[in-house]
Protein backbone atom coordinates (compact mmCIF):
# COMPACT_ATOMS: atom_id res chain seq x y z
CA UNK A 1 0.00 0.00 0.00
CA UNK A 2 1.35 3.23 -1.09
CA UNK A 3 1.48 6.45 1.90
CA UNK A 4 0.66 9.68 1.67
CA UNK A 5 1.78 11.86 4.57
CA UNK A 6 1.36 15.28 5.04
CA UNK A 7 2.83 17.57 7.18
CA UNK A 8 0.58 20.05 9.22
CA UNK A 9 -3.10 20.35 9.79
CA UNK A 10 -3.53 23.94 9.43
CA UNK A 11 -5.62 25.60 6.39
CA UNK A 12 -3.55 23.99 3.74
CA UNK A 13 -2.72 20.68 5.05
CA UNK A 14 -6.51 20.03 6.30
CA UNK A 15 -7.53 21.04 2.49
CA UNK A 16 -5.08 18.95 0.65
CA UNK A 17 -5.96 16.22 3.45
CA UNK A 18 -9.83 16.40 2.71
CA UNK A 19 -8.94 16.99 -1.26
CA UNK A 20 -6.59 14.10 -2.08
CA UNK A 21 -9.11 11.56 0.59
CA UNK A 22 -11.40 12.40 -2.04
CA UNK A 23 -9.89 11.74 -5.03
CA UNK A 24 -8.06 8.60 -3.73
CA UNK A 25 -12.22 7.29 -3.01
CA UNK A 26 -13.54 8.12 -6.18
CA UNK A 27 -10.40 6.50 -7.87
CA UNK A 28 -10.58 3.49 -5.73
CA UNK A 29 -6.79 3.56 -5.35
CA UNK A 30 -5.14 1.66 -2.12
CA UNK A 31 -3.51 4.79 -0.56
CA UNK A 32 -2.97 5.63 2.73
CA UNK A 33 -2.97 8.86 4.03
CA UNK A 34 -1.27 9.99 7.05
CA UNK A 35 -1.89 13.44 8.60
CA UNK A 36 0.94 14.65 10.68
CA UNK A 37 0.04 17.67 13.30
CA UNK A 38 0.63 18.46 16.98
CA UNK A 39 -3.34 18.47 18.14
CA UNK A 40 -6.46 16.74 16.51
CA UNK A 41 -8.26 19.70 15.71
CA UNK A 42 -7.92 22.03 13.01
CA UNK A 43 -7.67 25.57 14.65
CA UNK A 44 -8.98 28.64 13.00
CA UNK A 45 -6.56 30.97 14.09
CA UNK A 46 -8.03 34.71 12.98
CA UNK A 47 -10.70 33.87 15.55
CA UNK A 48 -8.45 33.94 18.75
CA UNK A 49 -8.74 37.34 19.54
CA UNK A 50 -12.66 36.63 19.97
CA UNK A 51 -11.80 33.73 22.21
CA UNK A 52 -9.58 36.17 24.34
CA UNK A 53 -12.28 38.75 24.56
CA UNK A 54 -14.62 36.05 25.42
CA UNK A 55 -16.57 36.96 22.18
CA UNK A 56 -16.43 33.61 20.79
CA UNK A 57 -16.39 30.38 22.65
CA UNK A 58 -13.39 28.29 22.24
CA UNK A 59 -15.21 25.33 20.55
CA UNK A 60 -16.52 27.22 17.75
CA UNK A 61 -13.00 27.96 16.41
CA UNK A 62 -11.94 24.16 16.63
CA UNK A 63 -13.16 21.49 13.99
CA UNK A 64 -11.98 17.73 15.10
CA UNK A 65 -9.41 15.95 12.41
CA UNK A 66 -10.79 12.71 12.92
CA UNK A 67 -13.99 13.84 12.88
CA UNK A 68 -13.48 15.64 9.69
CA UNK A 69 -11.22 13.69 7.59
CA UNK A 70 -12.11 10.37 8.64
CA UNK A 71 -10.85 8.42 5.98
CA UNK A 72 -7.32 9.73 6.99
CA UNK A 73 -5.30 8.79 9.90
CA UNK A 74 -4.20 10.69 12.33
CA UNK A 75 -0.50 11.10 13.85
CA UNK A 76 0.29 13.62 17.03
CA UNK A 77 3.37 15.03 16.71
CA UNK A 78 5.61 17.67 15.72
CA UNK A 79 7.71 16.96 12.25
CA UNK A 80 11.09 18.02 13.14
CA UNK A 81 12.75 16.50 9.94
CA UNK A 82 12.11 15.30 6.42
CA UNK A 83 14.86 12.91 5.17
CA UNK A 84 14.20 13.14 1.07
CA UNK A 85 16.49 10.08 0.16
CA UNK A 86 15.47 7.66 2.71
CA UNK A 87 11.57 8.93 2.38
CA UNK A 88 11.02 9.13 5.57
CA UNK A 89 9.34 11.70 8.21
CA UNK A 90 10.52 12.11 11.94
CA UNK A 91 8.54 13.56 14.35
CA UNK A 92 7.79 13.97 18.31
CA UNK A 93 4.57 12.80 19.71
CA UNK A 94 3.10 14.37 22.47
CA UNK A 95 4.65 12.09 25.53
CA UNK A 96 8.41 13.06 23.78
CA UNK A 97 8.68 9.90 21.88
CA UNK A 98 10.39 9.93 18.56
CA UNK A 99 8.83 8.51 15.78
CA UNK A 100 8.89 7.86 12.18
CA UNK A 101 6.83 7.74 9.16
CA UNK A 102 8.02 6.04 5.67
CA UNK A 103 6.10 7.63 2.82
CA UNK A 104 5.98 7.56 -1.04
CA UNK A 105 4.78 11.00 -1.18
CA UNK A 106 5.11 13.99 0.86
CA UNK A 107 3.34 17.24 1.71
CA UNK A 108 4.90 20.19 3.21
CA UNK A 109 1.80 22.14 4.50
CA UNK A 110 4.25 23.29 8.52
CA UNK A 111 3.00 26.44 8.36
CA UNK A 112 4.52 29.20 10.55
CA UNK A 113 5.63 29.61 14.01
CA UNK A 114 6.55 32.28 15.97
CA UNK A 115 9.33 34.85 15.15
CA UNK A 116 9.91 36.64 18.14
CA UNK A 117 10.24 40.66 17.87
CA UNK A 118 14.36 42.07 18.01
CA UNK A 119 13.06 44.10 21.37
CA UNK A 120 14.92 43.44 24.42
CA UNK A 121 12.49 42.17 26.91
CA UNK A 122 9.97 40.40 24.91
CA UNK A 123 11.33 36.76 25.14
CA UNK A 124 11.03 36.97 28.92
CA UNK A 125 7.97 38.93 30.21
CA UNK A 126 5.68 38.95 26.45
CA UNK A 127 3.13 36.63 26.56
CA UNK A 128 2.68 34.68 23.35
CA UNK A 129 -0.66 34.60 21.29
CA UNK A 130 -1.02 31.70 18.86
CA UNK A 131 -3.29 28.66 20.65
CA UNK A 132 -6.46 28.80 22.25
CA UNK A 133 -4.46 27.86 25.67
CA UNK A 134 -2.76 30.89 25.34
CA UNK A 135 -6.35 32.95 24.31
CA UNK A 136 -7.59 31.37 27.57
CA UNK A 137 -4.48 32.55 29.53
CA UNK A 138 -4.92 36.28 28.10
CA UNK A 139 -8.76 36.26 28.87
CA UNK A 140 -8.28 34.86 32.69
CA UNK A 141 -5.43 37.04 33.48
CA UNK A 142 -7.28 40.22 32.01
CA UNK A 143 -10.26 39.70 34.33
CA UNK A 144 -7.69 38.86 37.29
CA UNK A 145 -6.28 42.14 36.81
CA UNK A 146 -9.13 43.99 36.72
CA UNK A 147 -10.34 42.31 39.77
CA UNK A 148 -7.20 42.90 41.68
CA UNK A 149 -7.55 46.28 40.82
CA UNK A 150 -10.23 46.85 41.93
CA UNK A 151 -10.00 45.55 45.65
CA UNK A 152 -6.02 47.67 45.94
CA UNK A 153 -6.19 51.05 47.37
CA UNK A 154 -2.93 51.72 45.53
CA UNK A 155 -3.38 53.79 42.47
CA UNK A 156 -0.35 53.30 41.29
CA UNK A 157 -0.96 49.87 41.29
CA UNK A 158 -4.37 50.00 40.59
CA UNK A 159 -3.18 51.99 36.79
CA UNK A 160 -0.45 49.40 36.18
CA UNK A 161 -3.17 46.32 36.43
CA UNK A 162 -5.44 48.33 34.03
CA UNK A 163 -3.18 49.23 31.43
CA UNK A 164 -2.63 46.82 28.78
CA UNK A 165 0.00 46.63 26.13
CA UNK A 166 -0.43 44.34 23.18
CA UNK A 167 3.00 44.23 20.88
CA UNK A 168 3.12 43.91 16.76
CA UNK A 169 0.24 45.77 14.96
CA UNK A 170 0.13 43.22 12.65
CA UNK A 171 -3.56 41.36 12.04
CA UNK A 172 -3.82 39.86 15.51
CA UNK A 173 -1.95 42.84 17.45
CA UNK A 174 -4.49 45.04 16.56
CA UNK A 175 -7.74 42.32 16.13
CA UNK A 176 -6.82 41.95 20.04
CA UNK A 177 -6.29 45.88 20.63
CA UNK A 178 -9.89 46.56 19.09
CA UNK A 179 -11.47 43.94 21.17
CA UNK A 180 -9.86 44.31 24.65
CA UNK A 181 -11.26 47.87 25.69
CA UNK A 182 -14.79 46.51 25.23
CA UNK A 183 -14.17 43.45 27.10
CA UNK A 184 -12.27 45.38 30.14
CA UNK A 185 -15.37 48.06 29.96
CA UNK A 186 -17.50 45.37 30.50
CA UNK A 187 -15.82 43.34 33.99
CA UNK A 188 -14.78 46.96 35.24
CA UNK A 189 -18.55 47.53 35.16
CA UNK A 190 -19.13 44.73 37.33
CA UNK A 191 -17.26 46.83 39.98
CA UNK A 192 -18.22 49.58 41.48
CA UNK A 193 -14.83 50.69 42.83
CA UNK A 194 -13.40 51.42 39.34
CA UNK A 195 -16.05 53.83 38.54
CA UNK A 196 -14.11 56.66 36.97
CA UNK A 197 -10.57 54.28 36.19
CA UNK A 198 -8.95 54.73 33.23
CA UNK A 199 -8.51 51.16 31.78
CA UNK A 200 -5.50 51.66 28.75
CA UNK A 201 -4.96 49.69 26.07
CA UNK A 202 -1.71 50.14 23.75
CA UNK A 203 -0.40 48.76 20.90
CA UNK A 204 2.95 49.12 19.93
CA UNK A 205 4.72 48.30 17.45
CA UNK A 206 8.33 49.54 15.92
CA UNK A 207 6.62 50.25 12.58
CA UNK A 208 5.03 54.01 12.49
CA UNK A 209 1.82 52.84 11.95
CA UNK A 210 -0.63 49.77 12.56
CA UNK A 211 -1.17 47.22 9.78
CA UNK A 212 2.09 48.86 8.23
CA UNK A 213 1.28 45.74 5.05
CA UNK A 214 -1.90 47.24 4.34
CA UNK A 215 -2.91 49.90 2.29
CA UNK A 216 -2.38 53.52 3.78
CA UNK A 217 -6.27 54.18 3.93
CA UNK A 218 -7.35 50.90 5.43
CA UNK A 219 -4.32 51.41 8.18
CA UNK A 220 -6.21 54.26 8.88
CA UNK A 221 -9.23 53.14 9.12
CA UNK A 222 -8.14 50.64 11.52
CA UNK A 223 -6.03 53.21 13.95
CA UNK A 224 -9.67 55.49 14.07
CA UNK A 225 -11.39 52.17 15.33
CA UNK A 226 -9.08 51.79 17.91
CA UNK A 227 -9.01 55.04 18.92
CA UNK A 228 -12.66 55.06 19.22
CA UNK A 229 -12.73 51.92 21.47
CA UNK A 230 -10.18 53.72 23.51
CA UNK A 231 -6.77 51.83 22.68
CA UNK A 232 -3.82 53.43 21.64
CA UNK A 233 -1.21 53.24 19.12
CA UNK A 234 2.74 54.20 19.46
CA UNK A 235 6.22 53.29 18.45
CA UNK A 236 8.15 50.63 21.03
CA UNK A 237 11.32 51.17 22.05
CA UNK A 238 12.47 48.88 24.96
CA UNK A 239 11.18 46.24 27.45
CA UNK A 240 11.98 46.42 31.38
CA UNK A 241 11.90 43.96 33.58
CA UNK A 242 10.52 46.53 35.93
CA UNK A 243 7.18 45.11 34.59
CA UNK A 244 7.32 48.39 32.43
CA UNK A 245 7.75 49.31 28.35
CA UNK A 246 9.18 52.36 26.91
CA UNK A 247 7.72 53.65 24.23
CA UNK A 248 8.40 56.23 21.87
CA UNK A 249 7.56 59.98 23.04
CA UNK A 250 5.59 58.86 26.09
CA UNK A 251 7.93 57.13 28.31
CA UNK A 252 7.38 54.19 30.73
CA UNK A 253 4.11 52.81 30.78
CA UNK A 254 4.02 50.22 34.07
CA UNK A 255 1.66 46.90 33.06
CA UNK A 256 1.47 43.56 34.53
CA UNK A 257 1.88 42.04 31.49
CA UNK A 258 2.21 41.85 27.58
CA UNK A 259 0.26 39.67 25.18
CA UNK A 260 2.65 39.34 22.36
CA UNK A 261 1.13 38.23 18.80
CA UNK A 262 4.27 37.46 17.40
CA UNK A 263 5.68 37.94 14.08
CA UNK A 264 5.68 34.52 11.93
CA UNK A 265 8.47 32.76 9.76
CA UNK A 266 8.41 29.38 7.93
CA UNK A 267 8.37 26.34 9.88
CA UNK A 268 11.71 24.83 10.46
CA UNK A 269 10.66 21.54 8.98
CA UNK A 270 10.19 23.07 5.96
CA UNK A 271 13.53 25.14 5.40
CA UNK A 272 15.77 22.79 7.51
CA UNK A 273 16.37 20.63 4.05
CA UNK A 274 15.67 21.97 0.47
CA UNK A 275 13.29 19.66 -1.22
CA UNK A 276 13.07 18.67 -4.54
CA UNK A 277 10.96 19.65 -7.14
Amino acid sequence: MKRVVIVGGGFAGFEAARTLCKTVAKAGSDIEIVLVNPTDYFLYLPLLPEVAAAVVDPRRVTVSLPAALPGVRLALGTVHTVDLDSRKVAYTDPEGDERTLDYDRVVLAAGSVNKLLPIPGVAEHAHGFRSVPEALYLRDHVIRQIELAAVTDDQTERDARCTFVVVGAGYTGTEVAAQGPLFTDAIAARHPELRGQEIRWLLLDIAPKVLPELDPRLSRSADRVLRSRGASASGLTRWSRRRACRRRRAGWSPSRRWPCPATRRCSPAATRRPCRT
